[in-house]
């Protein structure tokens, strides 16, 4: 069975047909609970999130902050696997038709065999997967097994990334180009980044892949600005941090439906 790499590319121009900017939010698999982080999930995508990233939970998540650390940890504790990060996938995707992509480091990946993930990944009616620290030229394996199986490659560029650099990256890439919108790890910021436009702009100068911004974007506010010159807002740790800081599972659910709704009216505010 092919994967959703298709679906993705078809949801990017969809969004900017209609002259906004895609939104994509993140939830850690397995977190509070697997059935729990499933329903967070649905509620996200049937709110206004146009694409979704599960969160294949690490021990040692580089790029994440606390709020995200936080998450794994509880998952981990809790006994997840991959079989339930591919569940969350499978029933994501099931019930909404929308696109769903894994956010994983590579070790967990390699460990499990590329072979054997994307194949089932691509089953469950996965669209791809991102790496944020897996180097292009170490990619080659991943890549093959990906474009054999219809899913999406999504490399990460952070404003530090060289213009050499950034051609190979958006070279081997699919999907579309992740563009972090400042350095340091994941979690919720005052202000994006004016490096976000700039690092943009030198992205679009290399590859028509879309690209979409993430890291540090906190509030429909800051969703907005970056809507104006970005495809894509991707929004992680305040959703994590909603699922948190709510007194159940239940109320976490309802708060990130509703911050998914505002975040979602935010996009769409695309034109200046």
């Amino acid at each position: 069975m092919s994967g959703n790499l298709r679906l993705l590319a078809d949801t990017l121009a969809r969004a900017r047909r209609e002259n906004r900017a895609a939104l994509i939010t993140y939830m850690t698999a397995g977190f509070p609970t697997v059935d729990d982080g499933i329903a967070a999930t649905k509620a996200m995508l049937n709110s206004g999130a146009d694409i979704v990233e599960i969160g294949l939970p690490h021990s040692d998540p580089v790029l994440d902050g606390p709020v995200i650390q936080a998450a794994d940890d509880i998952a981990l504790r809790a006994g997840v696997r991959i079989a339930d990060v591919i569940r969350t996938v499978r029933e994501a995707y099931q019930a909404t038709g929308k696109p769903v992509l894994v956010m994983s480091y590579w070790n967990p990946i390699d460990k499990y065999g590329a072979e054997r993930f994307g194949s089932e990944l691509a089953e469950a009616g996965g669209a791809g997967c991102i790496f944020p620290d897996l180097p292009v030229q170490e990619s080659a394996l991943w890549r093959e097994t990906a474009a054999r199986h219809g899913l999406a490659t999504v490399f990460v560029a952070a404003p530090s990334t060289t213009d050499e650099r950034l051609r190979e990256l958006t070279a081997a890439g699919t999907g579309f180009v992740y563009a972090s919108s400042l350095m340091g790890v994941t979690g919720a910021r005052d202000a994006v980044s004016t490096a976000a436009g700039s690092l943009v702009r030198r992205i679009r100068a290399t590859t028509e892949l879309p690209v979409c911004v993430g890291i540090g974007i906190s509030d429909a506010a800051q969703a907005a600005r970056v809507a104006r010159f970005a495809d894509g807002v991707i929004v992680a740790s305040v959703l994590v941090k909603a699922v948190l800081d709510a007194p159940d599972a239940a109320a976490g659910t309802a708060i990130v439906a509703e911050l998914t709704a505002e975040l979602s009216r935010a996009t769409r505010r695309h034109a200046d």
